[in-house]
């Protein structure tokens, strides 16, 4: 689905571990491989200055990345001083990346208005999507468990679609990436004030929204599977990833500075609650 991808971490995040996976990432279709980490400037009483020493030992902990020798795939590491949303969008104009990885905590409304999110301020600013992983998923899995997911990253997404414009770009972006043949499922919630509805109403609903979505996903090359759900979407979404074999949750939101204010929006809350990767399209 990608083949250029940003891999961005803080050293902290369990990202890290994926030097030793490099041949696994290959399996699964990239073809480059860019390691980035961002080091402050160093505080100082006069000009200041990048932390030599912190660069070092960053460099040394990724350098086992650049060992494996492999043929048709493009491995770098990087480690740049500066602010890290800044590296990083540096990075994907320089490696002409197609996919950011990125490791993002679990935060709460609070949290995020105090001391913001670099996930977030990401997802606002950049030009390719991002694939955010919660250190804790990484960091819990043993390297059988990891080598596997670096084959399948984006084997399986689960899409949540209402029919706005929003889900038809996200329907639209994975299906001119389909050369990697994920699969997907296409899952809308009905929430309250629906619930009533006739089973005609809901074939209806099935046969005017999901089915379109799933036929263009088809002609693709791409497996396709729908379903309708009642209840709270945001409920829903995540018990339909755990119920199924989903890599990735993938929509498209602009995550505007409005939607972290007192009514949040389904892909901020989404980004916060969810345990599985979320693949996030930038707004058309």
């Amino acid at each position: 689905m990608f083949h250029r991808i940003l891999i961005c971490t803080d050293l902290t995040d369990g990202l890290q571990r994926l030097v030793r996976f490099v041949p696994q990432l290959a399996q699964g279709g990239i073809q480059q491989i860019t390691f980035l980490h961002s080091v402050p400037i160093a505080a100082d009483p006069g000009m200041p200055k990048p932390d030599a020493a912190k660069i070092e030992r960053a460099q040394a902990q990724l350098a086992p990345a650049l060992e494996h020798n492999l043929t048709g795939i493009d491995v770098q590491v990087e480690v740049e001083s500066g602010k890290p949303i800044e590296v990083m969008l540096r990075a994907v104009k320089k490696h002409q990346s197609d996919v950011i990885l990125m490791g993002t905590q679990s935060r709460n409304l609070l949290t995020e208005k105090l001391f913001g999110s670099t996930t977030v301020e990401l997802a606002q600013r950049s030009p390719i999507p991002i694939l955010a992983i919660r250190p804790q998923l990484i960091s819990a899995m043993t390297s059988e468990e990891l080598s596997l997911r670096c084959q399948h990253l984006f084997r399986e997404l689960l899409v949540p679609y209402d029919d706005s414009d929003a889900s038809k770009h996200t329907i639209a972006e994975i299906a001119k990436r389909a050369n990697a043949s994920p699969a997907c499922m296409i899952c809308r919630v009905l929430e309250s004030g629906h619930y009533e509805l006739s089973a005609a109403e809901e074939q209806q609903i099935l046969t005017e929204t999901l089915e379109p979505a799933k036929a263009q996903l088809q002609a693709a090359g791409l497996q396709a599977e729908i379903e309708l759900r009642k209840g709270n979407a945001l409920t829903q979404i995540l018990q339909a990833a755990q119920e199924n074999d989903i890599s990735a949750i993938a929509l498209s939101s602009n995550l505007s500075d409005h939607a972290f204010g007192a009514i949040p929006s389904f892909a901020a809350e989404l980004l916060r609650q969810s345990m599985h990767p979320i693949l996030l399209f930038p707004a058309p």
